[in-house]
């Protein structure tokens, strides 16, 4: 007598919706069972109040509070194109190596395994509340991301493009005429989209005491005068709205110098302090030295680390797995195949609105209506990056062609689009996990217990050797979930987009 064969509604069997569905089921287990370990109290007595009051600042904005806000955006936008074009510098020499050297591998993910406003604290130190810091902050974790991104462009060129030359024509000859005009439009095209990042990067330094967008918006928000911070909010997402119209090519140049006035004025640079602060200051004294037992005791010296990494290991995978959660409920609200023309508009505002929004501004202002437990952070997380994979998964359906258009919108729903969507969904979010991770780390800098709490609280002691340290330990874990994930992820998104990168 033979066995029944297995029955799809146990989860058992080997094709690729089955496997992925144990995969998303094991993930959200996985989630729900940690849960309880992390701390998701609501803190505060009466945050419905205190929504009420910054919804009517965002709806009723009061502009003419804003204090030199042309300075503000002007200042916001030099750091932003000056710090891409210096990662751009920095980082296209070494993506034609990248493929053939480790070493320049594994810098390029340490560098940019590191968030911008941890880089910006480091340069703080030594170049203070300056354009440098800012420039720098951008400069270095761009150049990393600039040289693995066009590396894996420079691949993806045909060989025979380069075989197309006759033979004894140099490597560098046959880059410049066959590879480089083939990926000018790709480099082009992430280019303009690593600007945008740059902006929101631009705007967070604020939240250090730069004196870009950001700084006027966490000082409004946090002294409770929302009709200042709804109208300072409102520019930053009509500067990211109007962005194709002002960051044309022609106007570059431009923007370029006039906006290098309002980065001085330059600091004074001592090149002593520099050589003192990266050969001395952030490493070990005893390290230094040689001293093992003293560098045991140092060590030992350190608090204990394991609840800060327990929680921004917790808070990553609960934002993972919120932003898919979002994501699974947000897409089908921009979707041409769903609701009408009104609904589709409103949906894909929502989306935009939440991707725009950086997720420490979010995760800010949810601090002042939850308090500061991981809530908030979990909360700005899963908006902001489900939004983000929503917005992606929502364009990429747009482009399928349903086969029962004569279903009904949850039928066509289930048993069409989701399973073609899902893979590339799964795909994007294992893609976006080192940032998650990277972002959660980072929102310890608005009191959370994550590393980035420590991290903040050893740079203001000025403990910069146990500060370094932490930002290697945070590197670290980025590196290792960006691996863990890559082998997780379905391999062979049927998309590609510069958001995934």
């Amino acid at each position: 007598m033979s066995s029944a064969p297995p029955r799809p509604y146990l989860l058992i069997g080997d094709s690729i919706g089955l496997r992925l569905a144990r995969h998303t089921l094991t993930l959200i287990a996985l989630a729900v069972l940690l849960a309880p370990l992390a701390d998701l109290a609501v803190l505060t007595r009466d945050p419905w109040a205190e929504l009420g009051r910054i919804a009517k600042g965002l709806a009723l904005p009061d502009i003419g509070a804003v204090e030199d806000p042309f300075t503000a955006i002007g200042l916001t936008i030099g750091v932003a194109l000056w710090g891409t074009a210096a990662g751009v510098i920095l980082g296209f020499p070494l993506a034609l190596v990248f493929s053939r050297s480790r070493l320049v591998r594994a810098g390029c993910a340490f560098v940019r395994a590191i968030h911008e406003l941890f880089w910006a604290l480091l340069f703080l130190q030594v170049f203070g509340l300056s354009a440098v810091t800012a420039l720098a902050a951008l400069a270095i974790p761009y150049a990393g991301i600039f040289a693995k991104v066009y590396a894996e462009i420079f691949e993806q060129i045909p060989d025979a493009a380069r075989n197309a030359l006759p033979q004894g024509v140099g490597r560098l000859s046959r880059f410049a005429y066959t590879v480089l005009p083939l990926a000018l439009g790709q480099l082009a095209a992430y280019t303009r989209y690593r600007f945008e990042c740059g902006l929101r990067a631009s705007v967070l330094l604020g939240f250090v005491g730069l004196p870009t967008l950001g700084f006027q918006l966490e000082t409004a928000f946090r002294e409770g005068r929302y009709a200042e911070a709804g109208a300072l909010l409102w520019l930053f997402y009509l500067l990211i709205a109007s962005l194709p119209l002002w960051a044309h090519r022609r106007m570059l140049p431009l923007l370029a110098l006039g906006s290098i006035f309002l980065l001085g004025p330059w600091p004074d640079i001592d090149a002593g302090l520099v050589t003192r602060f990266v050969t001395q200051d952030i490493w070990p004294r005893a390290l230094l030295e040689g001293d093992a037992s003293g560098l045991a005791a140092w060590f030992q010296a350190i608090p204990e680390l394991l609840p800060a990494i327990g929680n921004t290991l917790l808070l990553g995978l609960l934002g993972s797995v919120g932003a898919l959660l979002v994501a699974l409920i947000l897409w089908p609200l921009a979707s041409r195949h769903f609701g009408t023309v009104a609904s589709r508009l409103a949906g894909t505002g929502l989306l935009i609105f939440l991707r725009s929004t950086p997720e420490l501004l979010l995760a800010f202002v949810f601090l002042l209506l939850l308090g500061p437990s991981l809530l908030p952070a979990w909360i700005a997380l899963a908006l902001h990056n489900g939004a983000l994979i929503a917005f992606l998964v929502a364009r990429h359906a747009d482009n399928l062609r349903p086969g029962m258009p004569s279903a009904s919108a949850s039928g066509r729903l289930a048993y069409e689009l989701l399973p073609r969507v899902y893979p590339a969904m799964l795909a994007l979010l294992y893609y976006r996990a080192e940032v998650i991770l990277r972002e959660t780390a980072l929102l310890g800098m608005l009191g959370i217990a994550t590393l980035g709490y420590v991290i903040d609280d050893y740079f203001q002691t000025l403990m910069f050797d146990v500060a370094f340290f932490l930002l290697l330990v945070t590197a670290g874990l980025n590196i290792v979930v960006d691996a863990l994930a890559r082998r997780l992820r379905p391999s062979e998104p049927p998309m590609d987009d510069p958001c995934l990168r």
